[in-house]
């Protein structure tokens, strides 16, 4: 009989502790509870998450092995371009494409810069708000919605940087607004770069590229 899969979940425990013959396992709080004792809808939800959590992390660490097999691939590759004909393949900030050769195939690497922002932008905040509150009721509501996006901390605490950029294209001849949008050019300062690979394909080439599908949530 074939299955879908092509891999077995991971080994997850099952909780149960035994103490002195009898079955517990801890609740959320850490204590420990007679299992004969807990609901049958808990127990089953119990197992539920843990099997399937099994697979789950099978898949994660398939995909942690694919990743470093294919980095080992594009950089064996690149190594022998580079001793074929002298060249490297990529750009200044480490981005590389490539392509089947008919075309109907793309893996790219991209490199993108990690974006911090020192304590400068407290006071740029101090200084938008300063406006804000003086501004016209008009002008405020506005400007409140740019500065509060620009503001936001997202679920990761990372500030967003389309918001930042949207902010600093907006013109005001407030000195005070000018310094804001200083403070933010001071603060900001990179820490870091992250890899990302995208693969991309289409049917034809008169189709426009689509996206290889390997993010869960888009599965």
């Amino acid at each position: 009989m074939s299955t879908a899969t092509a891999f077995t979940p991971a080994p997850i425990p099952d909780g149960i502790i035994d103490v002195q013959g009898s079955p517990y396992m801890k609740n959320p709080t850490g204590g420990l509870h007679p299992v004969e004792a807990i609901p049958p809808v808990k127990k089953l939800m119990d197992e539920t998450v843990r099997r399937e959590f099994g697979w789950a992390q099978a898949l994660s660490e398939q995909l942690r092995r694919f990743r470093n097999h294919l980095m080992f691939n594009l950089d064996a590759f690149d190594d022998l371009v580079s001793q074929e004909y002298g060249v490297s393949i990529g750009g200044p900030k480490g981005n590389r494409s490539y392509t089947s050769f008919d075309g109907l195939w793309k893996i790219e690497v991209r490199m993108q810069d990690r974006i911090a922002y020192g304590p400068e932008m407290q006071a740029a905040k101090a200084l938008f708000d300063e406006c804000i509150h003086e501004w016209s009721s008009e002008t405020r509501a506005e400007m409140r919605s740019i500065v509060t996006n620009a503001f936001n901390i997202d679920r990761e605490g990372q500030i967003s940087r389309a918001a930042i950029a949207a902010l600093l294209r907006t013109e005001s001849e407030d000195s005070r607004w000018l310094r804001g949008q200083d403070a933010i050019r001071d603060a900001a300062y990179v820490m870091g770069a992250k890899e990302y690979v995208r693969f991309s394909f289409r049917n034809s080439h008169r189709d426009g590229w689509e996206p290889l599908t390997i993010n869960l949530a888009n599965a």
